[in-house]
């Protein structure tokens, strides 16, 4: 019995090394790529809300915000344009059934620089860090003679250039 074993063992073990003496390997390799292109998206603005008022005897200040994504290294610019309503950049409106609300924008806390400077242009030359950059948008209806009771709307544009 012992013969049969150790002959069954032997006989396992030749044909082991002679398939792997016949085993053939062959290799290569891939790359792994994805290309970055140069962009940028708005990825958000929040509505310039100035709320609910009766009588517009007083300024009414709040802000918005604009949410731009660019590409590491990108530069871009944040222009608004004139707006829905009959008024320009530096003097915009609200408008509900041929009566406005006169309102201005502004790109800073302190309310001098107008966003209408510069054709519209309310931020220049910025770079883009591969993430979300808020910038923030200032408004204020300015005390003014209160029209018709009703909700008055304008509807800006936000363009990102780069």
């Amino acid at each position: 019995m012992r013969f049969y074993l150790a002959s069954a063992f032997a006989a396992a073990a030749l044909c082991a090394g002679a398939a792997s003496a016949f085993a053939l390997v062959d290799t290569t390799t891939f790359t792994s790529q994805l290309i970055i292109t140069a962009e940028c998206k708005v990825q958000s603005a929040s509505n310039l809300d100035f709320g609910s008022y009766g009588v517009l005897d007083t300024a009414l200040t709040t802000t918005s915000t604009i949410a731009v994504q660019c590409t590491n290294g990108q530069t871009y610019t944040i222009s608004l344009d004139d707006g829905s309503g009959t008024g320009t950049t530096t003097t915009r409106t609200m408008e509900f059934g041929g009566e406005d609300i006169a309102y201005t924008m502004w790109k800073d806390a302190g309310f001098t620089q107008n966003w209408g400077d510069a054709g519209g242009e309310i931020m220049t030359g910025l770079a883009g860090n591969g993430a979300v950059q808020n910038y923030t948008v200032h408004g204020q209806v300015p005390a003014q003679v209160t029209p018709t009771a009703a909700t008055y709307q304008d509807t800006v544009t936000v363009t990102v250039t780069y």
